[in-house]
């Protein structure tokens, strides 16, 4: 498998070369569950269009990202947004639960809550205090509703998802309580992300969303870079890596027609825009292969 940065692999979840397992926009299952299967370490790795969020409910962990590592000693959610290196090392007697939200259910999300999900968009790690027991059954009933299908499911499931969303941010501003200028700065990187939504065939520059945006294109790059941890144009490009991912597993489109949907003039160098930003020609991923 090729990556995008060298020895850093980009998983859709840990370990797994194959596309998204299910046809949820979520995952959810317990730390156990896959860390015993390597020994309890999860290496250093990215995932492309995925948020992911650690509980740590029992043991301890110790968490790296971009070459930082810290302890986890105390039940605690541990935030990593999507293209952010990261690994943990676990003790054996851990116990928790690992949530993947995929990027198009945070936009869902971002649209019920009426605001961005700031807190999604840089790494953190957000100590459940007195809320433990409120925790444990949050994640009890968000796995319980995963791995069942009773009547309106995906309601609930998104409906619980919002509850923990709701619950991180508000103990993130209890923690660092965002100045007027930070919350001014989360706004803008908001309106962004559902420009770039709106327009993110067109191919507009990122010259042309700052313009929309009243800014420069400087400022909006140091924004994006400081609340979401990638340039504009990353951010721009992602968007329109996740449409064709999803266009080559879920649909019968012919490589042109994906290109031409997706707003690019020539296959060719859509095909170039994709094994570059994927590490897979189209056709490689679409039969879940590689061309190595």
């Amino acid at each position: 498998m090729k990556t995008s940065i060298p020895g850093v692999p980009v998983f859709k979840l840990y370990g797994e070369n194959q596309a998204w397992p299910t046809p949820d926009l979520l995952h959810c299952e317990s730390i156990p569950k896959r860390s015993s299967l390597h020994h309890w370490e999860i290496k250093p790795h990215r995932h492309a269009d995925l948020f992911q969020l650690l509980y740590v409910q029992r043991g301890q962990a110790v968490v790296e990202v971009e070459g930082r590592r810290s302890d986890i000693l105390e039940p605690s959610i541990q935030v990593t947004p999507p293209l952010c290196v990261h690994g943990f090392q676990f003790s054996e007697n851990i116990e928790g639960h690992v949530l993947t939200l995929g990027a198009p259910l945070v936009e869902l999300l971002e649209a019920q809550l009426g605001a961005p999900l700031a807190v999604l968009a840089s790494s953190g790690c957000y100590p459940v205090g007195a809320d433990r027991t409120y925790i444990n059954t949050l994640f009890a009933a968000l796995l319980k509703e995963y791995e069942g299908s009773a009547p309106s499911r995906e309601l609930v499931l998104n409906s619980l998802v919002n509850v923990l969303m709701v619950w991180i941010s508000r103990r993130s501003q209890q923690i660092t309580p965002p100045s007027g200028r930070d919350e001014r700065n989360r706004q803008l990187l908001g309106r962004f992300i559902k420009l770039v939504e709106q327009h993110y065939r067109e191919h507009l520059t990122v010259e042309d969303f700052a313009h929309r945006l009243s800014l420069s294109s400087v400022h909006l790059n140091n924004l994006c870079r400081q609340l979401a941890g990638q340039s504009a144009l990353q951010i721009i490009h992602q968007r329109l890596l996740l449409e064709a991912r999803r266009n080559l597993i879920y649909t019968n489109m012919t490589i042109a027609q994906v290109s031409d949907s997706l707003g690019f003039t020539d296959p060719t160098y859509f095909s170039r825009f994709f094994r570059r930003l994927n590490g897979q020609s189209p056709n490689a991923f679409r039969r879940g292969g590689s061309d190595t």
